[in-house]
């Protein structure tokens, strides 16, 4: 489903006369449908950058990045025009970050729902589905009105999470998604990230833990280390 060949990222210090600074060199793996793979390394390896080369929030400085999908068929995520990158991920493509970043006056309740409300999904219904959602992942009902500017790490974290999975999604990409929560949640988490995989979705994700790769990964990819860059 997605391949991913010779990707690499290096970016452009203007602090550093122009210096060239690797963000990950070269890596290539592939993930099969309904698979999760996990990137391994230590912090600084780039595993983050990969997932954001992957969404395109970062351009590939070089490498290729084949994705099978519904709405486009065959594409080069690094050469596929903004508008559809945009695309694909408002139809099949999923994101979560260790941080939630959202208009600072939106309700929880929305903020989760609103991928629904861009699929065409009546607002009553929407809000219905964000709210069991939430819910499950023990955000106190009273907080669904409020906003999540207000709430603590973990909290935002969960929120940032059933944004991205209340809609069904065909490749989900998960950086840290566990980072910030206790055990009890840690585990309503993964049991809802195990239950996306048996529904067909495909996973690339990073956790700090191993013990949840080695349970919820079908394979592991360790990022190669960084050489200097002149």
């Amino acid at each position: 489903m997605l391949t991913v060949e010779n990707l690499e990222k290096r970016f452009v210090s203007h602090f550093l006369n122009r210096k060239e600074i690797v963000g990950f060199p070269s890596v290539s793996f592939r993930v099969d449908r309904g698979k999760a793979l996990g990137l391994s390394g230590p912090s600084g390896t780039g595993k983050s950058s990969v997932l954001k080369c992957i969404y395109r929030t970062y351009l590939a400085s070089s490498g290729t990045i084949t994705y099978e999908s519904t709405a486009c068929g065959r594409v080069d995520l690094t050469a596929l025009p903004e508008n559809e990158i945009l695309k694909l991920r408002r139809t099949e493509m999923g994101y979560v970050t260790q941080f939630l970043s959202v208009l600072p006056r939106v309700p929880a309740l929305d903020v989760v729902a609103e991928p629904l409300l861009a699929a065409g999904v009546p607002r009553t219904e929407a809000r219905e589905n964000a709210r069991g959602l939430l819910q499950r992942l023990r955000i106190d009902p009273r907080l669904h009105d409020a906003f999540p500017c207000t709430f603590s790490g973990g909290e935002k974290q969960r929120v940032n999470l059933a944004r991205a999975v209340i809609r069904p999604s065909r490749l989900l990409l998960l950086d840290e998604p566990t980072a910030s929560l206790d055990p009890e949640a840690m585990q309503i988490v993964l049991d809802l990230l195990a239950e996306r995989k048996t529904q067909g979705t495909t996973m690339i994700a990073i956790f700090h833990d191993r013990s949840i790769m080695d349970r919820l990964m079908d394979d592991i990819y360790a990022m190669p280390e960084k050489e200097t860059a002149s």
